[in-house]
């Protein structure tokens, strides 16, 4: 393990629970609604079209002078837009907030992203700041909400069977309406993403292991493994002290034999909403036990933490672990717009996109 100097970290602070009951990491009121509009950018592109410079027949006096150029033309400035949207299939339907980037990358990649309890897709925007960088990027980001109907307090059902199987419940909405983005705008089918945090991040998880063949790669913070509880009892039990059978065939969330899906992790050290050792569970699922191994730590500047990369046998980083110490239950380098953020973290939005931009659908 190597020292080296630490990337940028951005601001933020707070907490989110995973599951009902759980305790919030803020003394503020539960839910800050603080809308994230549209993030506006103008980046478009002079294109000169110059007219033509003819001569007439040639003359006894002197040559006529160049026709005068036609004024360049300016393609109209474009604008990123943050629509509300709904989507409705046989499993059910859920409302959702669309960011998109006013120069979208050809084809464009898309990030789906699940807030946590008592968050919605407003506050879940505004406090890690992702539309910021999709719209620098070109990235489409979609922003599912739960509904107070489906959760009372707007957590996703990540412990429930019937949310975490394929063509089901939550997973099957949450697919459904991916599709529908990608239907609806010229996004890449190779380079689909999906993170979330806390029970966003376990639902995130489960989503992506029962469509492989949709996400490229997931990401999760402060979070929990597929599958790892059965109900609300063994879900507060995994947020605990991790689901039972850790390095175990009896584990709840074992993976399926030589499935690998590109992985990165996020968790704070000091999380008392969600036991650290959940993130070692979301790491065995990732199957880094055969992947090369590298660690550096990072203490000059913000909570110090260390970050390990897993490469596979050509080198390509495939598994990423963060785990930042003195953090607690938050968005790592979240902005105080949102709840749940941590402004002493590293900047966790920059490093799943930058993470996301080397993964592609393809064989594992």
């Amino acid at each position: 393990m190597r020292r080296a100097r630490p990337p940028a970290c951005r601001d933020g602070r707070s907490g989110t629970g995973a599951a009902r009951g759980a305790h919030r990491a803020r003394p503020q009121p539960d839910l800050r609604s603080g809308a994230a509009g549209p993030q506006r950018g103008r980046q478009g592109r002079a294109r000169a079209r110059a007219g033509a410079q003819g001569f007439g027949q040639p003359r006894r006096g002197p040559a006529r002078p160049p026709a005068p150029s036609k004024p360049a033309s300016r393609k109209p400035p474009a604008e990123s837009r943050f629509v509300g949207l709904s989507h409705a299939e046989p499993a059910g339907s859920r409302d959702y907030k669309l960011f998109i980037p006013g120069n979208p990358a050809e084809p464009a990649p898309l990030i789906v992203m699940l807030h946590g309890c008592m968050q919605n897709p407003d506050d879940f925007a505004a406090g890690t700041g992702m539309n910021v960088l999709a719209e620098r990027a070109g990235i489409f980001v979609a922003y599912p909400g739960q509904s107070r109907q489906a959760h009372v307090q707007r957590c996703w059902n990540w412990y429930d069977p019937r949310d975490q199987r394929r063509e089901s419940g939550e997973a099957a909405i949450i697919a459904g309406l991916t599709r529908a983005v990608m239907a609806a705008h010229a996004i890449d089918p190779a380079r689909v993403y999906i993170a979330g945090m806390s029970a966003g991040g376990a639902a995130a998880l489960n989503i992506a292991r029962a469509y492989p063949d949709l996400y490229a790669a997931v990401g999760v913070h402060s979070g929990l493994a597929a599958g790892c509880a059965r109900d609300l009892g063994s879900a507060l039990m995994a947020m605990q002290v991790g689901a039972p059978g850790l390095g175990t065939a009896a584990s709840f969330g074992a993976a399926p034999a030589g499935q690998r899906i590109p992985t990165i992790v996020f968790h704070g050290e000091d999380d008392g909403t969600v036991s650290v050792r959940n993130a070692d569970q979301v790491l065995a699922q990732a199957n880094v036990a055969g992947l090369t191994a590298r660690s550096e730590t990072f203490e000059d500047r913000g909570h110090p933490f260390t970050r390990t990369r897993f490469r596979d046998e050509a080198g390509r980083v495939v598994v990423e672990d963060w785990r930042i110490r003195g953090a607690g239950h938050a968005w790592s380098g979240g902005r105080p717009e949102g709840s749940y953020t941590d402004t002493d973290g590293p900047d966790a939005s920059r490093a799943m996109l930058d993470f996301f931009t080397e993964q592609k659908l393809g064989p594992r």
